[in-house]
């Protein structure tokens, strides 16, 4: 009798895998859309002269801002996430995030629809509150709809694949491809349109969200039995889901109104140090509770070193990203004043730039995969921590390429733009040796019970090197003659600290080895 297989999933498939993955791809596709589109423009938006559209903030003014802004999207998607487990479930936090998002893209747009559809757009001679209360508005919203949204989506996308599932990876690389897919485009997209008008790119990156939402509602009924909310049954589990609900719309509507007090104005507050003081608390709230694992978690030996390990990591891994992060603060206001941008007549929008490295990703992340595999098969793959150490390598080996590009720029000539797709080439290659390594390793690294707990470091780490970013993208811009000849130092500066950070993680890699045990 021939034996009868069982198939994997209990709904449509295709190309072998769940149906509802494409839901998720092309809702994941167009919120990276409306991310992407949106930070091409935003350092570029509140530098740019008044008179010119922006916002004409300083340089140390724009890059806090910016560092605030890229650290709440990440920084949300732990509350958003415990919120989607505690009240909303998975999908419906999703829908509402993106809704949330894409008001604030709207909101962000006011100024510029207005002016269209009166017809005046003639030269302002100062910032208007309008101006100014719809873009920190836009942007507080975002983040909060992106926290709800980006760590939500991601778990359906896990919960479509049985436990055991050999297809799993392949669905995530899957998953992967449209949140590139979405980079690439809409820095191109959105750019075009902000050409015209910034707050009409603001739209656009707000409009593509829309999209996303509405083939989500279409198809969401490929997603039946994934992302439900927590199932409620006794009169207790009621009351206290009640005044849950009622918690978070009081603490909602309270940072709300802090924000509003503090952001409406033309910048009444000293940005930079609340990004500084942001900092700080970020790592003592790291440190303290990874401390407090180590010593009150009830860990074996073996456990406290993994956790331990995670410390390390946390460290180089918010050196990396707080280079990395420069590519939508520093470098593309390296595109916008010192590099030559045009080609036979026509001037390549800055914003361009920003699609590169998604670009790469596409281009060379199976490249990447499949090299690993092969030294693998040789038994020649290097371990995590090297791979981290070639990460920074290539780091700073992007940076260095950018030293001479600002040599050119300090001497009063625009540089060509090889330069910033090299050092974007360099970063891509250093951000898929680390990036996918460093999710991967914590999971491994984890003890039992601490999963969810230690990837929310993990992220905590990538807040503070984007906080880090936008606080150098402050200094090492070039925005005044004094600053432009300076701008060669700096970021040697920066060669010097991320090769220092790689050559002290070569050093650490026995010790790391050992502490991580059983685990490679």
């Amino acid at each position: 009798m021939e034996k009868q297989l069982t198939p994997e999933f209990d709904g449509p498939t295709i190309f072998g895998h769940p149906r509802g993955l494409m839901t998720l791809f092309f809702t994941e596709m167009w919120e990276r859309f409306s991310y992407y589109g949106m930070r091409a423009l935003l350092i570029l938006f509140m530098t740019m002269a008044v008179a010119e559209g922006g916002l004409g903030f300083d340089d140390k003014t724009s890059g806090a801002i910016y560092g605030l802004y890229t650290m709440g999207v990440y920084l949300l998607a732990l509350p958003g996430g415990w919120l989607a487990d505690r009240l909303f479930g998975l999908k419906k936090s999703v829908w509402y995030g993106g809704i949330i998002i894409a008001i604030g893209h709207f909101t962000m747009a006011l100024p510029g629809v207005m002016a269209l559809i009166s017809g005046d757009h003639s030269i302002k001679p100062e910032l208007s509150t309008l101006d100014t209360s719809s873009f920190f508005l836009g942007l507080i919203l975002i983040v909060l709809g992106t926290g709800l949204l980006k760590p939500n989506i991601s778990s359906i996308v896990g919960q479509l694949y049985p436990k055991g599932s050999t297809k799993r990876d392949a669905g995530f690389s899957i998953f992967y491809m449209g949140i590139n897919i979405g980079g690439f485009i809409a820095p191109i997209a959105c750019g075009t349109l902000a050409t015209y008008d910034m707050h009409l790119g603001f739209g656009l990156a707000g409009l593509g969200m829309v999209f996303g939402l509405i083939q989500y509602k279409l198809s969401g009924g490929l997603l039946e039995g994934h992302g439900e909310p927590p199932v409620v049954v006794t009169q207790e589990e009621v009351s206290s889901q009640k005044k849950l609900k009622s918690l978070v719309t009081y603490i909602g509507l309270g940072l709300l109104a802090i924000v509003g007090v503090l952001f409406m104005g033309v910048i009444p507050i000293n940005v930079s140090a609340i990004a500084s003081a942001s900092g700080t608390v970020i790592a003592l709230v790291a440190f303290g509770y990874l401390g407090y694992v180590i010593v009150f978690g009830r860990l074996n030996k073996a456990d406290k070193n993994k956790v331990g390990v995670i410390a390390i990591l946390f460290l180089f891994s918010s050196m990396f990203w707080s280079g990395f992060e420069q590519a939508g603060s520093t470098l593309n206001l390296f595109a916008e004043r010192f590099t030559d941008r045009t080609i036979l007549g026509w001037e390549i929008p800055t914003s361009y730039f920003q699609s590169v490295n998604s670009l790469f990703i596409i281009i060379f992340a199976p490249v990447f995969g499949a090299l690993w595999v092969w030294l693998g098969r040789r038994q020649l793959e290097p371990s995590s921590p090297m791979k981290f150490t070639f990460g920074l390598l290539l780091l700073a080996l992007g940076f260095f390429v950018m030293y001479f590009a600002t040599k050119i720029a300090a001497s009063g000539d625009l540089a060509a733009p090889t330069w910033l797709l090299v050092t974007y080439m360099l970063h891509t290659f250093g951000e898929l040796s680390l990036s996918p390594v460093g999710l991967s390793l914590v999971t491994k690294l984890a003890p039992k019970g601490y999963g969810g707990q230690m990837m929310g470091i993990w992220f905590l780490s990538v807040a503070l090197g984007n906080l880090i970013a936008g606080l150098i993208a402050g200094e090492a811009s070039g925005g005044t003659e004094e600053a432009l000849a300076q701008m060669p130092d700096q970021y040697m500066l920066i060669v010097y600290t991320v090769f220092g950070s790689a050559a002290l993680l070569f050093l650490l890699k026995p010790v790391i080895r050992k502490m991580m045990g059983d685990v490679h």
